[in-house]
């Protein structure tokens, strides 16, 4: 029945009707029927209270530490210090808000506009700054050069600008998480500092492409993890596919230049360095980086695997070329999964981008199927509640799972019918806020709830600035999206 569904689906997103008019468990939740603003407003409101006091929880001190669990049963906080990827969550809730707020002025409502929007704003810049507490400096040799960085690390340093960053003390996509939200933050205030660290994180993300080439004349292509690793992940290159054609929309009308280099494929080993309009460069990047992850890591059954392994050499390794050192080129031949949402997801958003500045077909249809393929692989029919779809949420992959939301979300202006795959968030959202909401948390199972031992209620900070973020967008949706 299922299967059906999904093939009606496709064949309706390819043809690009108006509407499917179909929604997943729109029985079960009520709040699916009311009318956009009603909704949008709510899902709004609900978004600001959950970040309101995660905020006034999870941080401390003049430095924002971030802890990151919290027990609301038991009033307790761990001496964890969240890693700067669970810091950069908090920024993406509060730009989601402010994206929120904006889209409502943008219909009318001005006085919640009014109200927020400024202090969000100095919210948001003062995790910014505050994020300087991961921030770090060292020397990398990489495939085309060696240069210093100052880049985030994993984990909070003692001062600002303190961060151990050498080797596998900092990994390219916490960078990327944070490029995408400076872009956001750009877009939002206007600050032209967002823009400029934006660039910057990219310059040094696109550093770390694998540029060496091959038997056939081609690059090996392909981001590591980090600088200290060797294995190339969904994770370290799907990201950054979004922010590369933001930065191309942001200089298609501008003769900006940049500067890069690359390895001349006449001899595969000359480094070389050349000028290009900026909006060019990004997009053939971004077009070059889901290239790659699409023949190295999209699975038979429509989703993406985790990373390439069985790489060669194991462990990074530099090469002399003309008496200078380089990054030696890394061959992987062993797909690695799992799969998970977050991987497909970050693919979903750039389809849909590329799709957007390209009007390639291409994307199109595989955003429809990749929509199709992770909805069938990600999301099980609720045994426990009829109507409602769970997924996965080990690990971390509440966070991932919003991931893929967004991805969702992105893609529907493609293809009206991915609705049904957005609408179970909300349902689950609902159930869980409605049911579960206690101090102003949520318990990280929405459909079952918290745990009968307190001791067991902990949450992860970066899962409620996740939910935060997750109602945010879905109020964002509401009003571009099924206005149009």
């Amino acid at each position: 029945m299922r299967k059906n569904l999904f093939l009606i689906i496709t064949i309706l997103c390819l043809f690009k009707p108006v509407s499917f008019g179909m929604k997943v468990a729109q029985s079960s939740n009520p709040h699916l029927s009311l009318p956009v603003e009603s909704l949008a407003e709510r899902n709004l409101s609900r978004a600001m209270e959950l970040v309101d006091i995660a905020m006034k929880v999870h941080f401390s001190g003049d430095g924002m530490v971030l802890s990151r669990y919290y027990n609301p049963y038991t009033d307790t906080l761990s001496d964890e210090v969240g890693s700067v990827w669970m810091y950069t969550s908090a920024i993406e809730a509060v730009n989601a808000i402010l994206h929120a707020l904006q889209a409502g002025k943008e219909v009318g409502n001005e006085t919640l506009y009014n109200l927020h929007f400024n202090r969000y704003a100095d919210q948001l810049r003062e995790l910014y700054e505050n994020a300087d507490f991961y921030l770090g400096t060292f020397v990398l040799t990489s495939y085309t050069q060696t240069k210093e960085w100052t880049v985030y690390g994993v984990n909070r340093g003692a001062s600002k600008g303190n961060a151990k960053v050498e080797g596998v003390e900092n990994v390219y996509d916490d960078q990327m998480w944070l490029a995408r939200e400076l872009l956001e933050s750009y877009k939002l205030t206007n600050e032209k500092q967002y823009l400029e660290k934006a660039e910057y994180l990219t310059e040094y993300v696109l550093d770390g492409w694998d540029a060496t080439i091959d038997e056939n004349g081609n690059e090996n292509g392909g981001i590591t993890w980090g600088p200290g690793y060797v294995t190339k992940h969904a994770c370290s290159n799907g990201p950054m596919v979004s922010p590369l054609v933001w930065l191309h929309e942001h200089y298609q009308d501008k003769n900006d230049e940049i500067e890069h280099r690359f390895i001349d494929p006449s001899d595969k080993k000359s480094r070389r360095t050349v000028k290009s309009r900026k909006s060019d460069y990004y997009l053939s990047f971004a077009r070059k980086i889901y290239e790659w992850q699409k023949k190295a890591l999209l699975r038979s059954d429509g989703v993406y695997d985790d990373m390439m392994g069985g790489c060669t050499p194991g462990s990074p390794q530099t090469e002399t070329i003309d008496g200078i050192s380089y990054r030696q080129g890394i061959k992987c031949h062993d797909r690695v999964g799992p799969a998970i949402s977050y991987n497909s997801g970050t693919m979903l958003s750039g389809a849909a981008d590329l799709y957007r500045v390209t009007g390639d077909e291409m994307y199109s249809h595989e955003g429809t199927e990749l929509s199709d393929a992770s909805f069938t692989y990600f999301a099980t029919e609720s045994t426990m509640l009829p109507g409602y779809f769970t997924y996965d949420i080990s690990g971390f992959r509440n966070w991932f799972n919003g991931v893929l939301m967004r991805g969702y979300v992105d893609f529907y202006p493609y293809c009206k019918n991915v609705a049904i795959y957005i609408d179970t968030f909300q349902q689950n959202l609902d159930y869980g806020y409605q049911h579960f909401l206690f101090e102003g948390f949520l318990p990280t199972n929405l459909l079952r709830g918290w745990s009968h031992d307190n001791s067991n209620n902990k949450t992860e900070g970066m899962f409620t600035f996740t939910f935060a973020a997750e109602y945010a967008l879905l109020s964002r949706y509401e009003l571009t999206n099924k206005r149009s």
